[in-house]
């Protein structure tokens, strides 16, 4: 994952600011829940991805880089959540978030008001727990 230098929280609300009223009604939904679950302010990633707190990684080749530790990004078909290092181990919590399909290392719904954000709140958790057992995380970005 190549992540360009992220910006900070102006940056996301300008982001949900230029979404259509009810996908920013789902965003700001979620950039409070992503703050309560994992204390970290938002900073943009790629321009387009709202991610909360930061992991730097060097790989076996020497390959090394930084990328976002948890987050989201609002589509024009849904929402896609990020959750390094992946889902693997979740399928419990998944049984219960309602319809999703999955990525390598994102989530895709439809519509917030589709899943069980609970469980969405406990994947997060949950992934952010996997990730801090393999790469420090941080609150902000290097």
């Amino acid at each position: 994952m190549v992540a360009d230098v992220p910006n900070g929280p102006d940056a996301c609300q300008a982001v949900i600011g230029a979404l259509p009223e009810a996908r920013a009604l789902e965003a700001r939904e979620l950039d409070t829940l992503y703050r309560q679950e994992t204390g970290f302010a938002p900073h943009l990633w790629n321009g387009r991805i709202i991610g909360y707190g930061a992991y730097a990684y060097t790989y076996d080749s020497g390959r090394s880089g930084q990328f976002l530790a948890t987050g989201f990004a609002m589509r024009t078909a849904g929402l896609s959540f990020y959750i390094m290092p992946g889902y693997a181990d979740h399928s419990a919590i998944l049984d219960r978030l309602g319809p999703h399909k999955m990525g390598k290392a994102c989530l895709n719904v439809t519509r917030l008001d589709r899943i069980d954000l609970d469980a969405l709140r406990e994947l997060i958790r949950a992934g952010l727990t996997d990730l801090r057992n393999r790469w420090p995380v941080t609150p902000e970005p290097a």
